[in-house]
């Protein structure tokens, strides 16, 4: 499999073990458009590879993904039409990693943010630093949650839960969502590499049309939850960067202020 055609995502292969390193590091692998649109290919290749039985994704960096770019999200409330074709973008990614019938290890190894954290959360199995934060705080910008975390959170630890951290936005350690099973398993910062090429290869070892068709059966009940959640939780948040308050959130955060939300 030919994946030159990346510069944002970078590559590298143990035997069937694909390593996928989102690869920005200066802005905390921020998702920005060049990555957006790398993302939106990704699973589909991975599913047409050969050569790869099982893929890791993870940050280059001392992050997995901060999440969504404050700089685009201020050409987005100038110009709405690009929400429109980020959110056929943002289904694209979600859709093709439930189809992958590759396993897809989330190796959580700093920051996982807004939709960093959705695509960590809707891999197969997740490992995450102990230390590492994660949070879907869509909400902190004035935005709805609409990339899919309405969708995975309520899925992995039930509705209440769910509605407490994205609600607030507030985030969680990884040993926190280990405990709370919003995440496989938590280890040391030092040990969390040879953890997860330990499970990769173990997983990489085995039966892999078992392995593949296994995920697939277990992701038809996960997609017919996205299908019936995500187009409406994308349209409140086209809906939300309208908004007043989603503005003067991300004006904020620009001028390195508190936001002064009024409600509108």
């Amino acid at each position: 499999m030919d994946y030159s055609r990346y510069q944002a995502i970078a590559f590298r292969r143990d035997q069937h073990v694909l390593h996928v390193t989102l690869n920005r590091p200066e802005s905390l692998n921020a998702i920005d458009d060049d990555l957006d649109t790398e993302l939106s290919w990704l699973f589909e290749d991975i599913a047409a590879d050969p050569d790869t039985r099982v893929a890791i994704l993870t940050g280059a960096g001392r992050a997995f993904s901060a999440g969504g770019n404050i700089a685009n999200m201020l050409k987005v409330i100038e110009n709405p039409l690009l929400f429109i074709d980020g959110m056929a973008r943002g289904k694209k990614i979600l859709y093709s990693l439930l189809d992958c019938p590759k396993p897809v290890i989330a190796k959580v190894n700093g920051p996982a943010v807004g939709l960093g954290a959705t695509i960590a959360l809707f891999c197969d199995i997740i490992y995450a630093a102990s230390d590492a934060q994660i949070s879907d705080p869509h909400v902190k910008v004035g935005f709805s949650a609409g990339d899919g975390g309405a969708v995975i959170w309520p899925a992995l630890i039930g509705h209440a839960r769910a509605k407490e951290y994205l609600l607030t936005g507030k985030s969680l350690t990884g040993e926190e969502a280990a405990r709370i099973g919003l995440i496989n398993h938590a280890v040391p910062a030092a040990e969390l590499d040879q953890a997860v090429d330990e499970f990769a290869q173990r997983l990489a070892a085995g039966a892999a049309r078992a392995i593949q068709w296994t995920k697939l059966s277990v992701n038809i009940g996960l997609k017919q939850l996205a299908q019936s959640v995500l187009d409406a939780s994308f349209a409140y948040e086209a809906l939300s960067n309208q908004t007043a308050d989603h503005r003067e959130a991300v004006l904020a955060f620009r001028d390195k202020r508190k936001p002064r939300f009024t409600g509108e």
